[in-house]
């Protein structure tokens, strides 16, 4: 044993000498007892060398401790060798010219950098107020045949709200649009025109600029109504004018009065414009007087002191004129035919019983409503509405389709008479077990449950909201009547103009309710109690219509305000009828037989992230919730300071439906 030690010496004594390596620590394998009882533990060796020797377990820590150690001296050693290093560089080389460039993000969405900002995205209503406030203007879509819509595009038809930027930062007194012909009366009372309607079906833009041209200024004009080929002009004064929509017929004819060529022998049911709509007055009064290039002035004649012309609306072929007295008047609007189905409310009237000694255009008032104080006026093509301010309705004209309200019957084709609607029988038909029990008549003011509070008419339907006061639990006692609204349509349903819900053709068992106009009801916090929420408003075209609620609004949002929950909010609107030209804004083009909300005037700004198959049940769910999310309100009325000229004005935003064609715009 003693010669191998030696050989084992000897060897090593003649291997060379290498740097002595990091200590190392391994484990020998040992029983579970092993630790701490005298069993094998770690073996440390500075490269196999007889010095090794064995410890207890206790000695397993205090390596980890060591290696602990020596790590953490190490790094420290380096990080201060190389920060040595890297400073004397610096001290040795000149430092470099070479600019880096601070690193730019790219946000998918801008990042939100005020409350403002916030208060935008969390509420769609917001923005929406804030942005027809700053930026007045009109918006329009629909058919762009007669190059109304978008002045300066020759789409066919426009599918989105697009503003028309000749009106932008204007704010009109009102407007008036048509697949032909566009009518706008400016902020100071002067009336365009604009359209193919105007320029003539030649019209390019390379012939003629399309954008909108004054035809009618000076006379302080309130608002327009269209006819077929005439426009209806009402001024602040109560004078009403009557100007031609074509630029052709902007000429009169020679001299003020022309005598008709067809004598009462030989009746014309479709006259010709130089033959028939002049005619030799014998009364002054009468007579009809040129202001300008074929303007023509009708007020009535007439009117008690003080009385004047409030309103206007006009059909196809003729117009009604409503005074502050709440007379109404009758007239004829249109010079390429005459009034035929009775809309002008005279009894007997037609072409062949024409009075010839006055202007056919002269206004008539309508004996059949003498006696009833009159508060609103309605047109469709062929019929008219009046509402009286006992809450009562009348209605005259054509009732080929149940517009009159009147259920449509081969005995009840028309009629030239005023008659009333019995809208009292919506409430009380036998065995309908939606029936209500009314009321009665109110003590204080005697008037009745069901009363009519606003009308509506275009095309070939009618329109009205009906308050209803019903008999609750409770007695006849205060808090035992409930007051609730509804709206009703009457006429023709078949592009779902009605907003039932049904495709009719006629309205062959009289009005239909519409449901998602009717029972609405709010929290009002100045009241107290549930107040109904009423239609503030319903525009009519030719095949489809739009209602503005009047629930809650608010514009008193402070812009500097670091709350998130102070926001602004518009008016509730609804479109529903014919889309066959885009006219709804959906996009699309299915008509809609109930009233739908739309997206806002500058689109949707925010979506849902989650991408889910288009025909799937959930897609659906998530398109209705964004549309509930990001629908179009528009702003009530308030006072701003425009910018510019920091003049202070009174402004809204207003629905225009006509045929073929919609809008909104800002108005004074």
């Amino acid at each position: 044993m003693s010669l191998l030690r030696r050989a084992t010496c000897t060897l090593a004594a003649l291997r060379p000498k290498q740097a002595p390596h990091v200590v190392s620590i391994r484990w020998f394998g040992g029983g579970p007892g092993s630790y701490g009882r005298g069993g094998p533990g770690p073996r440390r060796g500075d490269g196999g060398g007889r010095g090794s020797r064995r410890r207890g377990g206790g000695g397993r820590y205090t390596g980890l401790l060591a290696v602990a150690f020596v790590v953490g001296a190490g790094v420290y050693t380096y990080s201060s060798i190389s920060s040595d290093k890297a400073k004397g560089k610096d001290q040795q080389q000149p430092p470099s010219k070479v600019i880096v460039p601070k690193a730019e993000i790219e946000f998918e969405t801008a990042p939100l950098t005020s409350n403002a900002d916030i208060r935008e995205v969390l509420s769609p209503q917001h923005r929406q107020v804030k942005n027809s406030l700053e930026n007045p203007g009109v918006y329009a879509w629909g058919s762009n045949s007669g190059r109304v819509v978008a002045p300066d595009s020759t789409d066919s038809f426009i599918k989105e709200p697009r503003r028309i930027g000749f009106f932008d930062g204007q704010i009109l007194r009102d407007l008036r649009l048509d697949s032909e012909v566009g009518i706008a009366v400016t902020e100071g009372g002067d009336v365009l025109q604009w359209g193919v309607g105007y320029w003539g079906k030649t019209a390019t833009a390379s012939k003629v600029p399309l954008a909108p041209v004054t035809t009618l200024k000076g006379k302080d004009i309130l608002k327009v109504a269209l006819s077929n080929d005439r426009v209806i002009a009402l001024s602040a004064n109560g004078d009403v004018y009557s100007l031609p929509i074509s630029k052709e017929d902007s000429q009169p004819p020679s001299g003020a009065v022309i005598a008709p060529t067809s004598g009462p022998s030989e009746p014309s049911p479709t006259p010709a414009a130089s033959s028939w709509f002049w005619s030799r007055p014998t009364d002054s009064t009468n007579a009809a007087t040129f202001v300008g290039s074929n303007v023509r002035k009708k007020t009535p004649s007439g009117l008690g002191w003080g009385e004047r012309v409030v309103d206007i609306r006009g059909g196809q072929e003729h117009c009604l004129l409503l005074t502050s007295k709440g007379r109404v008047f009758s007239a004829v609007s249109s010079m390429s035919s005459f009034p035929t189905k009775g809309q002008l409310g005279v009894p007997g009237l037609n072409w062949e019983t024409r009075p010839r000694e006055r202007p056919l255009d002269a206004p008539y008032e309508i004996s059949g409503l003498k006696g009833i104080t009159a508060t609103q006026i309605a047109t469709g093509d062929y019929h008219s509405l009046v509402l009286a301010r006992d809450g009562s309705l009348y209605s005259f004209g054509d009732n080929s389709t149940g517009q009159l309200g009147i259920p449509a019957s081969p005995l009840f084709p028309s009629s030239d008479a005023p008659v009333k609607v019995p809208v009292e029988r919506l409430y009380e038909l036998p065995g309908d077990s939606k029936a209500v029990e009314l009321a009665g008549r109110d003590a204080k003011d005697g008037r009745a449950a069901v009363r009519v509070t606003s009308i509506a008419a275009g095309g070939a339907t009618s329109f009205f909201t009906v308050d209803v006061k019903e008999k609750a639990a409770g007695g006849w006692q205060k808090g035992g009547i409930s007051t609730s609204s509804d709206t009703w349509s009457s006429g023709s349903g078949i592009y779902g103009s009605l907003g039932t819900g049904k495709w009719v053709h006629i309205s062959t068992t009289g009005p239909g309710k519409i449901r998602a106009l009717s029972g609405l009801s709010e929290y009002s916090e100045a009241l107290g109690a549930l107040v109904p929420i009423r239609p503030a408003h319903i525009e009519v075209g030719a095949t489809h219509a739009s209602a503005v609620l009047d629930n809650a609004t608010r514009v008193g949002a402070s812009p500097s305000s670091r709350e998130n929950a102070d926001t602004n909010w518009g008016a509730d609107t609804l479109w529903w009828g014919g889309n066959e030209y885009y006219q709804l804004g959906t996009g699309k083009r299915n008509n809609q037989s109930e009233p739908v909300h739309i997206a806002p005037l500058d689109g949707a700004r925010r979506r849902s992230t989650v991408t889910l198959p288009p025909d799937s049940t959930a897609a659906q769910a998530q398109a209705s919730l964004d549309l509930a999310r990001e629908r179009l309100a528009l702003t009530p009325r308030t006072t701003v300071r425009l910018a510019g000229n920091g003049r202070k004005v009174s402004i809204e935003q207003r629905v225009v439906c006509g045929r073929y064609v919609s809008g909104v715009y800002s108005g004074v």
